[in-house]
């Protein structure tokens, strides 16, 4: 699999990249497979089976109502938060899958949508196991496929394809194709390049330029239409937690008071931004995965305050998510994004870490820096567990979201004291996350069986 900026950014519904976004792309594949297959028109019921982490956190995550409305034709990037609600009612009432062939079997969410709690799923954290029978239970396809972090899914098959160079997550490609950071800055160095313009000269082996920068632009106008909506959105979050949406009080406050003089109101400002993606996220909203949905607040924060504000050109606003995309690939290459193999250091860290490196470059830091300041990024998140209270992305990843982006422009600020290259380089400290993630135990990996999941009383 080939790695595209535009992999690393997807336009999609919260709560959950990994738990809503996957198993959403994952019922398409599926229905994908049985169309041309030709076997559609032989299923009479299907069984979706729920394993791993999204077993465990999946209801709290959506992903019951991810899978049926991928089966009804929804993707993540074009759909309607409204619109899916109202598609999931109908289903509820019915009981009546309609699917965009116009084929429509009897599906009853509580029986047909399993949370196999005993399955411990082999390849990845996150197992979903798809059964299509004819009207005498005949099974006639029996597939599994996983999600894989930040809306990527895989196949059975995919994932026991033997990996090329120990890369996990996937290949470069073009004529400055990277694997790892240290290639990055060889490419940089040798080609008086800087991050951003590695990357777009491998995009334009995809597309054509032009089409990726406009991509790019959507994708920012995406971002900044999510921490719009959060700032204005009141009220309570979905959920049972009665987690009260503190946004907009927070930006009523910020532009309404006398502006304050103290050095602090930076942090309120990218506390506000960060925090109003992910409300939006915690309430099903439209997100960009960035790199996934539960740390979706950290890029779109630090974006919004130091390049849309600031009224930056767009130039810059598309060297911001090159570089941070290049820093993602590089996660996604040798390590992980899923919180479900990675703990949140593979979240709300790698996040951080693209961040700080992207807002480096943008500050007109050299290639060296930006690579600093990732690694400083990732280096004070590691060991960072995914431990969400009641399976919801709501406590603490919210506020985590927020310290995290506040810690990127620190992150950023750092690397620009100097020039020499980090005693810790960016290859080592992903490395370092990597091995931390497969020692952490499983019930601090987005299972809500450790940590504060089980420390606090739900209310």
């Amino acid at each position: 699999m080939m790695i595209s900026a535009l992999d690393i950014f997807r336009i999609g519904i919260g709560p959950s990249s990994s738990h809503t976004v996957g198993p959403m792309r994952i019922a398409g594949r599926f229905l994908s497979h049985l169309v041309k297959s030709g076997l559609l028109g032989r299923v009479a019921r299907l069984q979706v089976f729920m394993q791993g982490s999204l077993a465990f956190t999946g209801a709290g995550h959506r992903t019951p109502e991810a899978i049926v409305l991928g089966l009804m034709g929804f993707v993540p990037e074009s759909t309607d938060p409204q619109d899916a609600e109202v598609a999931l009612a109908a289903l509820n009432e019915a009981q009546v899958l309609a699917m965009p062939s116009g084929l429509k079997i009897g599906f009853n969410p509580s029986t047909d949508l399993v949370f196999d709690y005993d399955t411990v799923p082999k390849l990845h954290p996150n197992g979903l196991r798809l059964l299509a029978m004819e009207e005498d239970h005949t099974v006639v396809a029996d597939l599994t496929y996983y999600s894989t972090g930040g809306g990527f899914i895989a196949s059975q098959k995919q994932l026991e394809t033997p990996v090329q160079d120990d890369l996990i997550g996937g290949l470069s490609e073009g004529p400055l194709a990277f694997t790892s950071a240290a290639q990055l800055l060889q490419h940089c160095a040798a080609h008086g390049l800087d991050v951003a313009e590695v990357l777009l000269a491998n995009e334009d082996e995809k597309r054509d330029r032009q089409e990726t920068l406009s991509a790019l632009d959507a994708i920012a106008v995406a971002m900044a239409a999510c921490v719009a909506r959060g700032l204005q959105q009141k009220g309570t979050l979905p959920g049972g937690l009665n987690v009260r949406r503190r946004a907009p009080d927070l930006y009523e406050k910020l532009t309404t008071l006398p502006s304050a003089n103290e050095r602090e109101t930076l942090f309120d400002w990218l506390n506000v931004y960060a925090m109003a993606v992910n409300e939006e996220n915690a309430a099903g909203g439209r997100v960009v995965t960035a790199p996934t949905n539960g740390a979706a607040g950290i890029i779109p924060a630090i974006l919004r305050f130091y390049l849309l504000d600031a009224k930056a050109p767009k130039s810059s606003v598309h060297t911001y998510l090159l570089t941070a995309a290049a820093i993602g690939i590089l996660y996604k290459q040798r390590a992980s994004i899923s919180g479900a193999e990675m703990g949140c250091q593979g979240e709300v860290g790698v996040a951080c870490s693209m961040a700080a490196g992207a807002l480096a470059a943008v500050w007109g830091g050299t290639p060296v820096q930006v690579t600093n300041a990732a690694e400083i990024g990732m280096e004070h998140n590691l060991g960072l567990t995914c431990d969400p209270v009641g399976g919801l992305v709501q406590i603490p990843c919210i506020e985590r979201n927020a310290l995290a982006a506040v810690k990127a422009a620190n992150a950023a600020r750092l690397a620009l004291q100097t020039h020499e290259p980090a005693r810790v380089t960016l290859d080592q400290v992903i490395e370092t996350m990597r091995q931390t993630g497969l020692d952490m135990s499983s019930k601090y990996k987005e299972t809500s069986q450790g940590g504060l999941a089980v420390n606090v009383v739900e209310c």
